[in-house]
């Protein structure tokens, strides 16, 4: 393995360990980032699967933040009994809910495939305008719904038809830039959840959305590569190691921003970016 790619892959790691959580596209950044820190010695199509399957280690983290809350069976203890496995109703519900919010998931592989095709320039504008796009949005929820009490407080209380609502603002994260978190905390918001719900909900959301797209794209992978070498498995359980870790401290440090703050800071953010890569990346080629 090369240092210099080592070193590439370690802050690809971090990039998606922090962008991943807050609302500010994680692809973006690391499209972004290859734009102008490319990894060279691997394959293009190592590359395309490398930025998932490092998102999956990602999910990781929120399965062990949220364990409690996740996962449905415990054991009950009476004082005259052996303990015995017990299903936890909520959580079950919970799932249901998170399987209802995962419907519309199949258009997102749509969209996926046709921004696929996009040029380096085309992909960049895209980028650079859903970064602002959304920046704006969530600047304006914030100003619009500053004052209004959230009628949903607890991801409990989530409703069947919200969560396929909800699911279905997660297809329009297929378009890079977009931010799956972001977009899926918008929709909620919009549909007067309160901010810490929102947060929860996306992230656990997060964790059979991301298995079935890394999954997805490890086999497109090895469909058509076949095999990967050495190097390449070496990069990425680095990646993975590193995404894993950062997003350890990301998730909880959203989780207690959102109890005090709001959102705009984090829409300011986008669209300063999103001119930035218009600036650098987008306008000069264009003039040429």
């Amino acid at each position: 393995m090369e240092f210099i790619t080592v070193m590439k892959i370690i802050l690809l790691g971090i990039i998606e360990g922090i962008t991943e959580w807050l609302p500010v596209s994680s692809t973006g950044h690391i499209i972004l980032f290859d734009r102008f820190f490319s990894v060279t010695d691997v394959s293009d199509g190592f590359m395309d699967m490398f930025e998932y399957v490092i998102q999956l280690a990602a999910i990781l983290a929120v399965v062990i933040i949220f364990w409690k809350k996740i996962f449905p069976f415990g054991l009950e203890k009476k004082s005259d009994q052996r303990p015995k496995i017990v299903c936890k109703q909520n959580v079950f519900l919970l799932w249901l809910k998170i399987v209802v919010a995962c419907l519309p998931a199949v258009f997102a592989l749509v969209l996926d495939m046709l921004f696929d095709r996009l040029s380096p320039i085309g992909e960049s504008a895209v980028i650079a305008s859903t970064l602002i796009v959304y920046g704006i949005v969530f600047i304006l929820i914030e100003k619009f719904h500053k004052n209004e009490k959230s009628s949903i407080s607890e991801i409990a209380e989530i409703s069947y038809r919200y969560a396929f609502f909800i699911g279905c603002f997660q297809i329009l994260a297929a378009i890079p830039g977009t931010s799956r978190s972001g977009v899926t905390i918008i929709g909620a918001l919009l549909l007067g959840v309160s901010r810490t719900a929102a947060a929860e909900f996306t992230f656990i959301l997060a964790i059979p959305t991301m298995v079935g797209t890394s999954a997805y794209k490890l086999l497109k992978f090895f469909l058509d590569a076949g095999a990967m070498t050495l190097p390449e498995l070496g990069y990425l359980l680095i990646g993975s190691a590193v995404a894993f870790i950062v997003s350890l401290f990301a998730v909880k440090f959203l989780m207690d921003f959102v109890k005090k703050h709001d959102f705009k800071v984090f829409g300011w953010y986008r669209i300063a970016l999103g001119v930035l890569v218009l600036a650098i990346l987008v306008v000069p080629p264009l003039l040429a």
